[in-house]
């Protein structure tokens, strides 16, 4: 694909476990443009509770809903993840209080490697803004399944027990 399409957005992440912040951005992404390609990232620097092949079937099982949404893994820079997707839009979704700073300069970075990708930040609704996937490998074990679906899709807290179990 030579001409890249404004109408194609993707939307990185680890998804290690998708969280309904993740769904908040993915849903509003898939009403603003006509395809939204979720890329699924493999860091192999970081210790995944999830494989990717995991993940990948996570999201696309609290994504099922959404006709124009599709999903797949990449390693890599998550800028020529963009480009090989046929797109110049890149979403990230931006925790006010956490995340500003670290996105700004990684979409510096990216302007830098590609200036052919736009990066297009979408806030983290304010009920969410606090939800990441490490507070939820923290209070997974700890907290009953109805205290879990404040933060997670609830397809997701059978796969979330599986790996950590609750304490009792």
């Amino acid at each position: 694909m030579n001409e890249l399409s404004p109408d194609i957005a993707v939307y990185t992440g680890s998804f290690d476990p998708p969280t309904l912040g993740h769904m908040s951005v993915i849903e509003r992404s898939s009403r603003l443009f006509k395809q939204l390609i979720v890329g699924v990232g493999i860091n192999v620097e970081k210790t995944a509770l999830f494989s990717p092949e995991e993940r990948v079937e996570l999201v696309t099982r609290v994504t099922a809903h959404c006709g124009n949404v599709e999903i797949r893994s990449f390693s890599g820079l998550a800028v020529e993840f963009v480009r090989e997707c046929g797109s110049r839009v890149m979403v990230r979704g931006v925790r006010p209080l956490t995340d500003i700073a670290v996105e700004f300069t990684m979409m510096m970075a990216n302007r830098q490697l590609d200036p052919g990708i736009e990066t297009v930040f979408l806030m983290a609704d304010e009920e969410l803004a606090h939800v990441s996937s490490t507070l939820i490998k923290q209070i997974t074990p700890l907290s009953s399944d109805e205290r879990l679906a404040k933060f997670v899709p609830k397809v997701v807290i059978p796969a979330l027990r599986a790996k950590l179990p609750r304490q009792t």
